[in-house]
């Protein structure tokens, strides 16, 4: 099968062609300097940006794939959870598309793809369901943080997820309270490999409570009152590095400690992660730490497939229409709130 997937959930516009679990192209043109000034995405502008790159970017992604529109024989796009007006420019694209070529469309939930992306390898990208086994799976992003227990490529259940602040959203405004551009969250993980994590002590939310739930919002408020009572901590050479490590530890310890502790607690061999934050090299250490200290395995998705991106939702559409699965209705709208069933 050859397939044409778009994704524009936020501020990255996607477009990946897709044969035989291969990705033979995935593009991604990032707004993240659009967005730097404002200190987070603003949802019309995101959408302009889609509007403008997504057309050129779908030319360019089947041009190096070597594939023109006759041998499209479906399409795929991001239906949710994300930004609707976003969601809305690739959705639409993705159908307007399908009709014109008289091929099936299929929306596709953005965390699911993240869900399957570290059972993507390789480069080029293209599935490895081969070695697929039950696992304990988080998922993490700025606007998401959930664990999810995927006992089949087709069965998975929801454990826990974000009670207020997500991990990545804590990265951002923690970054933004010590004056670091956005996204702070890469920022924060390059200053703290050369700070010291347990210069300062921080909350780890509901790190020990049972559940599998995450907060973040007691994170940030504490980091708010400690710059306001050690406002010289950042004039110092190494106040800043110091303090990034410190936040990271708390945000990161909490992150691997619950997913490991699911996976003991169910019995499950293996865990994963994907998502943007699963970018994070001090997350990336601390979960191959904590995995190899119980005897776990681990999959990490590709740093290239952990942001947004239209290969995972390519490469999982693909498999489920060769599943036997319904394609999505041409008039289907986005559904910014879509939950991971």
């Amino acid at each position: 099968m050859t397939l044409v997937a778009f994704e524009t959930s936020c501020d990255e516009t996607g477009v990946a062609v897709i044969r035989d679990g291969v990705a033979l192209s995935n593009l991604v043109s990032s707004q993240v300097s659009l967005h730097e000034e404002y200190g987070g995405v603003v949802p019309e502008l995101a959408a302009r940006e889609h509007l403008k790159n997504l057309a050129p970017l779908a030319r360019e992604a089947m041009s190096r794939a070597g594939v023109v529109p006759g041998e499209v024989q479906a399409v795929a796009a991001t239906r949710g959870p994300g930004l609707a007006i976003a969601l809305l420019v690739g959705l639409k694209a993705a159908q307007g598309m399908a009709f014109g070529l008289g091929k099936p469309f299929l929306g596709i939930n953005h965390h699911e793809a993240h869900l399957y992306s570290p059972w993507i390898t390789g480069s080029p990208a293209r599935a490895d369901y081969g070695e697929f086994e039950p696992n304990v799976s988080l998922i993490v992003s700025g606007g998401h943080t959930l664990l999810v227990l995927v006992e089949s490529e087709t069965e998975h259940r929801v454990l826990g997820g974000t009670i207020d602040d997500a991990a990545g959203e804590c990265f951002d405004k923690t970054g933004k309270l010590m004056g670091l551009p956005y996204p702070a969250g890469p920022i924060i993980d390059q200053l703290a490999r050369e700070g010291n994590r347990e210069a300062f002590s921080f909350p780890k939310p509901l790190i020990h409570d049972g559940s599998e739930d995450f907060s973040f919002s007691g994170l940030k408020t504490s980091v708010r009152y400690f710059l306001r009572d050690n406002p010289g901590v950042l004039e110092r050479s190494d106040g800043l590095r110091d303090l990034c490590a410190s936040i990271q530890a708390a945000i990161v310890e909490v992150l691997a400690s619950k997913t490991v502790r699911a996976a003991r607690r169910l019995g499950v061999k293996c865990v994963t992660a994907s998502g943007g934050v699963t970018c994070n090299m001090g997350l990336r250490e601390m979960l191959k730490n904590t995995c190899a200290k119980h005897g776990l395995k681990l999959r990490l998705a590709p740093r290239e497939l952990c942001t947004d991106n239209a290969a995972m939702i390519g490469i999982l559409a693909e498999r489920r229409l060769m599943s036997g699965a319904e394609a999505s209705a041409l008039d289907a709208e986005p559904d910014p709130g879509l939950s991971l069933a």
